[in-house]
């Protein structure tokens, strides 16, 4: 086996994050294309040193003439390494990237809980963060939504989404794989203009390394992981600041509240309003079905220093604020019937 520079990184990045324990079933998600070859021929090649047990899952969404070609090349290559190959096509085609990516998640997890998989790992590059904090930007977010894509998140019970790749530009994908002559499946949506993202890495991304920095990605993508660490600090002192506010003690008793709810606006007012904003969002993201926006943040943030009987116009839900006194109450019209 050749031993690149590209080997040595992956090695040491899984090892400093702890990314992936000893001998543990890695479930790799394989499209075909240059960034998910490079991150399976660079699991394989390590594999000896970690002792795992690998497997190749395809998504087939079905939005593509040649799809079912393309899910018997990622097939036929799982059978060159010798790996189990589990294929998952959709009912059918699905159109939009947000449908076709929870789709992907979903089908994912259920494979690997079916197969005793531990892990969930994906091809995500530098590139794909740069892209990801761009999108976002433009779109208006948080530093949230700046953080972008993370090296590992919970999926479901047991299972853990691993992106190991994330130092990675898709440059060096692609020069990895045509050092290997790693047969790569082209994918023509990628040239498709008519999403955001492809407009993003196809238009964009080219005009700011031409023009501004040529190592934009990997600029952006350190941005990212620079938001990243302090999003985890600012979320979790929001949530000692929410349950000092709530009078309660622990995460569990928030998990899912019944309406009226209590916040003591004297324990809020002390807070900056960087701190005021999360809680009111963290409050808001278990009392609404969709996440909550600036707006709805923001009039429930000004009740912390608003005059008594102040109150808001009802939420998604019908749910409403009003101050009462050292207290914002969060309430139904009617009795809550959970």
């Amino acid at each position: 086996m050749v031993w690149t520079p590209l080997h040595a990184k992956i090695h040491r990045t899984i090892r400093s994050r702890h990314l992936f324990e000893r001998n543990q079933r890695l479930l790799v998600a394989v499209s075909g294309g240059q960034d998910s070859l490079c991150l399976i021929k660079l699991l394989l090649d390590l594999q000896s040193k970690w002792g795992w047990d690998l497997g190749i899952a395809h998504c087939d969404h079905r939005w593509r003439s040649d799809s079912e070609a393309n899910a018997n090349h990622v097939e036929n290559l799982a059978k060159t390494w010798d790996i189990s190959f589990y294929l998952e096509t959709a009912n059918k085609p699905i159109n939009s990237e947000a449908a076709a990516r929870d789709w992907r998640y979903q089908a994912l997890s259920a494979i690997a809980q079916v197969n005793n998989y531990q892990y969930i790992v994906t091809g995500h590059t530098a590139s794909d963060r740069a892209e990801t904090l761009l999108y976002n930007l433009i779109r208006g977010t948080g530093a949230d939504g700046l953080q972008a894509l993370t090296w590992q998140r919970p999926l479901t019970t047991g299972i853990i989404l691993v992106r190991p790749l994330l130092e990675i530009t898709r440059i060096q994908t692609e020069q990895f794989c045509q050092e290997f002559k790693l047969p790569i499946w082209e994918d023509s949506t990628n040239q498709d203009l008519q999403y955001a993202r492809n407009r993003i890495r196809q238009e964009l991304l080219p005009y700011l390394r031409d023009n501004f920095n040529p190592q934009v990605e990997s600029a952006l993508a350190q941005t990212a992981e620079l938001l990243q660490a302090e999003v985890e600090y600012l979320e979790k002192a929001a949530q000692k600041l929410r349950d000092g506010a709530l009078g309660i003690g622990h995460e569990k008793d928030f998990l899912t509240p019944c309406l009226p709810l209590r916040l003591n606006r004297r324990v809020l007012q002390k807070a900056p309003l960087a701190l005021q904003r999360r809680v009111m969002r963290q409050v808001l993201q278990q009392i609404l079905t969709d996440a909550p926006s600036f707006e709805h943040i923001e009039k429930l943030t000004a009740l912390i220093i608003a005059p008594n009987r102040s109150q808001t116009d009802p939420f998604p839900g019908g749910a409403i604020a009003q101050v009462e006194g050292d207290w914002i109450c969060l309430k139904y019209p009617q009795p809550c019937g959970i």
